[in-house]
């Protein structure tokens, strides 16, 4: 068995716990949260040890061990920093911090410590991330020259999340989610599959604002809208755009030397990947109107249920995690990459005109995506 601990009983710990009961290989050794009432609540609904605090998660664990931080994003910093001095592995909930100093100094310390530390999102590991790295590089499509990535939410203002809720009754976690903003909380879906298939970004280009104020509880909010152009080392160029205002769009389009890759659907693990080769017909140019499923055949990956708006397994990250600390190898989400990663989320964010300071290679495929 491999065993986590959870710090953190909120909203997103239910999608964990659900994601979980489809890898029996792990085991959930207790939770801790700070609120009593909602640990509690959380504990019975799952049936987990209590843990009396952060330290007592870490202490449950073996060395090889991985603690789950799930809290919200301004406890991140010091729970990271007080598991990896407790010498434990973590992994982290998006977004990792929210500066980039902070983010350096978690990532150095470690390292000094021999341990890793990786973020989520997880779905880079997906079936359809997956099978999208492999018609890369299969060349489907020719030689890729621009991406179109879209993160955009629908009006969320203006929806009934005071009536969202987890399994074990957590409301969905509004003041955090405003207060962190759209990017920082979204933006890793697609630039994690970015950066795993072309590899690393050299320069951001990107502009952010707050487009809605006034946001129930809270004065000040971090922005609400992004767009970045996202240079790549390896020569593409992508447009990655974000917002809780504009109509839900949750596309990703890839354009080729030869036509356009796509996947609609970027919260599905299963959210097949299809190809429109361009053609003429008499003086247009057009792409194909009848597309070519590229995606991974087979079922590789367990294939959750559906809960609220997404079909993910949050539990792939962990899981390829556990899997590496037990091989003696870094994990595809820790070191490097993370901290690239965070860097180019955080440039995002800050409407920056940035060249990026970190690099990461591309992501080794899953062994079934080879």
């Amino acid at each position: 068995m491999k065993d986590v601990t959870v710090i953190g009983c909120g909203y997103v710990a239910d999608l964990y716990m659900r994601s979980l009961t489809a890898h029996p290989e792990i085991r959930v050794l207790g939770a801790h949260d700070r609120d009593a009432a909602r640990q509690a609540a959380f504990c019975a609904h799952w049936g987990l040890t209590p843990l009396p605090d952060p330290a007592a998660a870490c202490e449950a664990l073996p060395a090889e061990g991985l603690v789950l931080n799930l809290t919200n994003p301004k406890s991140h910093e010091t729970i990271i920093r007080g598991c990896l001095r407790a010498r434990r592995h973590v992994w982290s909930e998006k977004p990792l911090v929210t500066d980039m100093e902070t983010a350096q100094s978690l990532h150095d310390l470690a390292r000094s410590r021999g341990l890793q530390l990786a973020t989520a999102p997880s779905s880079v590991l997906s079936q359809s991330a997956q099978g999208l790295g492999r018609a890369l590089r299969m060349g489907v499509g020719g030689t890729p020259r621009l991406i179109y990535a879209e993160l955009d939410d629908g009006f969320i203002p203006q929806a009934p999340y005071r009536d969202w809720k987890s399994e074990s009754g957590a409301p969905w976690p509004a003041e955090d989610e405003f207060a962190t903003g759209c990017t920082l909380e979204h933006a890793g879906y697609w630039l994690s599959w970015l950066i795993a298939h072309l590899g690393p970004v050299s320069r951001v280009v990107s502009a952010a604002a707050e487009v809605i104020p006034d946001k129930p509880g809270l004065r000040h909010a971090a922005p609400d809208f992004s767009v970045a152009a996202l240079f790549f080392e390896s020569g593409p160029v992508a447009r990655l755009t974000c917002s809780i205002a504009a109509p839900h769009d949750h596309r990703l389009r890839i354009f080729g030397d030869e036509g356009v890759i796509e996947v609609g659907r970027a919260w599905d693990n299963h959210a097949p990947v299809r190809y429109r080769r361009r053609m003429r017909l008499r003086r247009r140019l057009l792409e194909s109107p009848l597309a070519r499923d590229v995606s991974l055949k087979g079922t590789h990956q367990p294939k959750p249920r559906r809960r609220g708006a997404a079909r993910m397994d949050f539990a792939l990250g962990p899981a390829e995690m556990l899997d590496a600390i037990a091989a003696g190898r870094e994990s595809r989400l820790a070191g490097d990459y993370a901290l690239h990663l965070t860097e180019v989320t955080l440039a995002i964010q800050e409407g920056a005109v940035r060249d990026m300071k970190t690099r990461c290679d591309p992501m080794e495929p899953m062994p079934w995506a080879t």
